[in-house]
């Protein structure tokens, strides 16, 4: 048997595995959440190994985020990932861009909160680094979209969206343009990542 953790251990253990739970995710996906990987946040969750002090925070703050997020039905990075891969393993390529589109709309109305507090603890749920959508072009796109909209809004992008361009051009099939004209209307915040879809299918009504 182990030694007892004393009581700071303890309580760090307690603040981590509360975290967790608000956050609404697995212990797996909260790992993947704080960027650090799943054996790793066991580690911590078992006082084996103590967390850094920016770790516990950051965990506190994206556990309150998320949590805050899926209780008000408002899609997080994760959320919105995690929706989207269900329809890209089914094969559902057009509700793969819904779910991207909803999370965007979502991500746009938490930039509008009007409630400055309420404001920045939402944001941070998209802070929060989302699992694979399943391959790396969907992966680019959704950091793309989330890369652009926040700022434009004149906000920093988060860590997880901010990445190189695409090693090869990535142009999703399009039901009636051609790839040369998919490429003519690609805005170029999405060019730049080596990614061509037209704007127009960015709108939602």
């Amino acid at each position: 048997m182990g030694q007892p953790l004393d009581r700071d251990s303890a309580e760090v253990i307690t603040l981590l595995r509360d975290a967790v739970t608000i956050s609404g995710l697995s212990q797996a996906g909260f790992a993947r959440a704080l960027g650090t990987s799943a054996p790793r946040l066991s580690t911590y969750l078992t006082g084996d190994t103590r967390p850094f002090a920016q770790f516990l925070i950051r965990a506190q703050r994206l556990g309150r985020a998320l949590g805050a997020a899926k209780a008000r039905g408002l899609m997080s990075a994760p959320a919105t990932a995690a929706a989207m891969r269900g329809y890209f393993l089914a094969g559902e390529r057009e509700w793969i861009w819904r779910m991207l589109l909803q999370g965007r709309d979502h991500l746009n109305a938490i930039v509008g909160e009007q409630d400055d507090t309420l404001r920045q603890i939402l944001l941070d749920s998209w802070a929060a680094e989302p699992a694979s959508v399943g391959s790396a072009e969907w992966d680019a796109l959704l950091a793309a979209v989330v890369a652009h909209e926040l700022e434009s809004a004149g906000l920093d992008a988060p860590a997880w969206s901010i990445r190189s361009s695409l090693p090869t051009p990535w142009t999703p099939e399009h039901p009636f343009l051609t790839p040369d004209r998919v490429r003519a209307q690609t805005p170029d915040w999405l060019s730049r990542r080596n990614i061509y879809v037209p704007a127009r299918d960015l709108v939602t009504a």
